[in-house]
């Protein structure tokens, strides 16, 4: 089924049980069109069978859910024959998408340096780039990426990230999974937290801050040395320690305040905190 309206993806009473194990308790969830959406959540909160659910992979037993465009799927554990050639992987499924490959974005993966390896012979890192470019072909509308960074170097990284940005900017939707929380901050407009099969939290990481942050860290370094503290609100407390090393001749040369990291929070969620 299909929705014309600002959603390009719609979860709705999603259930899914192995046995009488139920994993997944009844999750509800809109991705927008043209937004960077990341599910996330400890080892064993369901990520994996929502995604499987979604990707059509996996029935599931109760709920819906509803699409609305051409998806392109990255897997974490995927894998090809191992005397494949990665070009020959790139024009099989340009063939079978009945489309060519795009030099554009061969050309952001760097695969043509890796069309003479055999798929057994790359690493963690130039699978990952190669699988992206799978899930690419065909130019689909809506993108999952499970993992997307995992095994990339710190350049391969920053370009993947550039091309994940870039395909928002075009329009596309995406939804990812990351143990990266630093990651999941820099590139998702909106985040989901998973936990125990159920979601806990649909918003921003800003807005999970304000919600799970507790109270603030303060961190002030001088030339004497450092000092930290915490505080239920930052202007009256931050007024009254400058105020202080004001009258004790004391050059600040550092601020640092902040809530906690997303990590932290993520972690605060699963403890029950």
């Amino acid at each position: 089924m299909k929705y014309k309206d600002e959603y390009a993806v719609k979860v709705e009473g999603l259930r899914k049980c192995y046995g009488p194990h139920p994993v997944l308790k009844g999750l509800d969830f809109q991705i927008r069109r043209g937004e960077i959406f990341g599910l996330i959540g400890i080892n064993g909160a369901g990520k994996t069978t929502a995604l499987e659910c979604m990707e059509g992979f996996r029935r599931y037993d109760g709920g819906r859910i509803c699409v609305n465009g051409r998806i392109g799927v990255q897997l974490q554990s995927a894998s090809l024959p191992a005397y494949m050639k990665a070009m020959e992987a790139v024009r099989l499924f340009a063939a079978w998408k009945q489309t060519k490959p795009d030099p554009s974005v061969l050309s952001a993966l760097e695969i043509s340096r890796l069309q003479k390896k055999n798929y057994g012979e790359l690493s963690t890192g130039q699978k990952q780039r190669l699988h992206l470019a799978l899930a690419l072909t065909g130019d689909p509308e809506i993108l999952i990426l499970d993992e997307p960074a995992a095994g990339l170097d710190v350049e391969g990284r920053t370009a993947l990230h550039g091309l994940i940005r870039s395909m928002r900017d075009r329009g596309k939707t995406i939804l990812l999974t990351s143990h990266d929380m630093a990651e999941v901050e820099e590139l998702c407009d909106r985040i989901a937290v998973l936990h125990r099969g159920m979601l806990v939290f649909t918003g921003t990481a800003r807005e999970l801050t304000e919600k799970a942050g507790g109270r603030y860290q303060i961190r002030i370094a001088t030339e004497e040395g450092e000092a930290s503290c915490t505080a239920d609100n930052i202007s009256e407390t931050l007024l009254a320690l400058l105020t202080e090393y004001k009258q004790q001749n004391r050059t600040v040369l550092d601020i640092q305040i902040s809530r906690g990291s997303l990590e932290q929070h993520l972690l605060r969620i699963a403890r029950g905190g």
